[in-house]
């Protein structure tokens, strides 16, 4: 996106303004799935990262399948026009209820927990196929919120229980079609795929029905300059090989499928902020925004960095700044940042906002969500409004 089109944008809608690049979506999209050659490769996009509808079909179009985590966004997805055959639903800590209504909607089922496997048996054996999820008991990512495959994270039936689960498979006569794994976010090499991999496999071969191979995601994606990513090419070979040297093991051709999310819409969306107040205090100068943690909660939330420009003077002289939000907490966007010199109501952007910026905002100090803009074919499309106040309060009963 030019700046140009982003000025544009956050003039015609007004700030504080999530805007999207439809085209570095997709390419993100067929840069990945173009990285495992010979492998019959489906991405499910992981929605949660952002679900707003337009870029659900937009993924949709370039062939995506779509990874929910509720049964609203199992919804959401079906609203987008996804088929519920190419709808894989991996929930955890739901109720048997939930995952009734999911299975009734026809999507796939993805089993994190024992005690659900066995409801699950009691409900439809012999009749509805299931994926597993497997715990494979490795620190991968950036943290503990981030790492998801570690001995004490929720998600997940320990890979050390594959005898359990077997009994419980064999006994209601269940169909086992996939097993998935899920290590967590940031992965840089291939060796973290490749050891989740491996204790796949070997679980795998257990199992004589499979369909497929689902190996999550986690890909890391460039925040900074000097970040290193993750090489999907060298991920991609070493995978693909490996991949097909199980599948001669196994005895027929598995599909392979990953649940990519940051990776294809990270870069691809800004938050555009303006400055409200400049603030000297005995040791920082501040940008106080009219945004904060209540639309873009991953600085607070898991100190992630989002490189921070002024869109509105980029070519001035930089200055120090911390970038501070708006709302009753501790809500720094950026610390200590070298920024092009700010003044009263220059536009700010806030890069890498794409993924888990709209979709974990809320209504905090009752503040209302932004608007959402995507940039297409050089067009610019308002994909979503601003919260009104009257949304704020359209779900209060008074009595």
């Amino acid at each position: 996106m030019k700046d140009e089109q982003l000025l544009e944008a956050v003039e015609r809608y007004e700030s504080p303004l999530y805007v999207y690049d439809a085209d570095k979506i997709t390419s993100q999209y067929h840069l990945l799935k173009n990285s495992f050659k010979g492998v019959d490769v489906k991405l499910f996009y992981a929605m949660k990262a952002c679900t707003n509808i337009n870029i659900l079909r937009l993924l949709l179009a370039e062939g995506a399948c779509c990874d929910a985590v509720s049964i609203e966004e199992v919804l959401l997805a079906l609203r987008a026009g996804f088929k519920p055959e190419n709808i894989l639903f991996t929930p955890n800590c739901v109720s048997f209820e939930e995952i009734e209504t999911a299975i009734n909607s026809g999507v796939h089922i993805n089993i994190d927990n024992l005690s659900i496997l066995e409801e699950f048996g009691i409900h439809y054996k012999d009749t509805i196929p299931c994926c597993i999820r497997l715990n494979p008991h490795i620190m991968a990512g950036g943290n503990n919120n981030i790492s998801v495959g570690h001995i004490d994270s929720k998600f997940g039936i320990s890979i050390y229980q594959i005898k359990h689960i077997q009994r419980i498979v064999e006994h209601f006569n269940i169909k086992v079609n996939g097993l998935h794994m899920h290590t967590g976010s940031d992965i840089l090499d291939s060796g973290a795929f490749i050891r989740g991999a491996e204790l796949m496999y070997e679980a795998a071969i257990q199992f004589k029905d499979l369909e497929f191979l689902d190996l999550g995601s986690g890909f890391k994606v460039k925040y900074k300059e000097g970040d290193i990513v993750t090489n999907l090419k060298e991920i991609g070979k070493e995978i693909s090989k490996s991949f097909l040297s199980f599948c001669e093991r196994y005895g027929k051709k598995l599909e392979l499928w990953f649940e990519p999310g940051k990776i294809l819409v990270s870069e691809a969306g800004v938050l555009i902020v303006k400055a409200n107040v400049i603030k000297q205090t005995t040791s920082t100068l501040f940008v106080g925004v009219n945004s904060g943690q209540n639309h873009l909660i991953r600085p607070m939330f898991y100190n992630s960095y989002h490189h921070i420009r002024n869109l509105s003077k980029a070519h001035l002289k930089k200055r120090l700044y911390s970038v501070v939000g708006y709302i009753c907490e501790s809500d720094t966007l950026g610390f200590d940042r070298m920024i092009e010199e700010v003044s009263v109501g220059d536009y700010l952007a806030i890069h890498n906002a794409g993924a888990y910026g709209f979709s974990m905002s809320n209504n905090y100090n009752s503040r209302l969500r932004p608007a959402e803009v995507l940039i297409s074919k050089n067009e610019i499309k308002l994909i979503r409004r601003r919260e009104t106040f009257e949304d704020l309060i359209t779900t209060e009963i008074v009595y």
